[in-house]
């Protein structure tokens, strides 16, 4: 059979993974670094290399013929999720990172049947602001945690 869900679950990986390391040569180095065994572009083109090889493999291997199913899933749940998730693209910088992003999850927890808020501001915001520090203290990579009108600045 043609068209299975492994075939055209690989076919899609595939196309992402070129993309992927196309985009991935975009990268700008510096020029010690045109010499250097690891740069920014070394682990992107690892995993393009190892996507393709493994979604090529899926492409010409399939596990099933089983045909895909579209019925059965909760598409109105997903088409919110991607509403969300654009919204939370479109409001990180605005709102800052520990805020929009607790926003998101607690959104997104609540979406995926979590009723107590308590327990949803309990999850989200420890594991947002965990995130942050870790990010922020332990790889020194900045992230703006608070939005301008919570900063104190003018």
């Amino acid at each position: 059979m043609l068209f299975s869900k492994d075939r055209i679950g690989g076919t899609l990986l595939l196309i992402f993974c070129i993309t992927y390391g196309v985009l991935s040569q975009n990268i700008t180095l510096l020029p010690i670094q045109a010499k250097a065994a690891f740069t920014a572009r070394t682990m992107p083109e690892v995993l393009t290399v190892l996507g393709v090889g493994l979604s090529m493999l899926v492409v010409i291997f399939p596990g099933s013929a089983e045909r895909p199913q579209l019925r059965g899933f909760n598409w109105g749940t997903a088409a919110v999720f991607l509403i969300i998730m654009s919204a939370y693209g479109l409001t990180v910088r605005p709102l800052g990172f520990i805020l929009s992003t607790s926003l998101f999850l607690i959104a997104g927890f609540a979406m995926l049947g979590e009723r107590s808020p308590i327990r949803l501001f309990l999850v989200a915001v420890p594991l947002v602001v965990a995130f942050w520090v870790l990010m922020t203290q332990g790889l020194d990579v900045f992230i703006e945690p608070l939005p301008w009108f919570l900063k104190g600045e003018s």
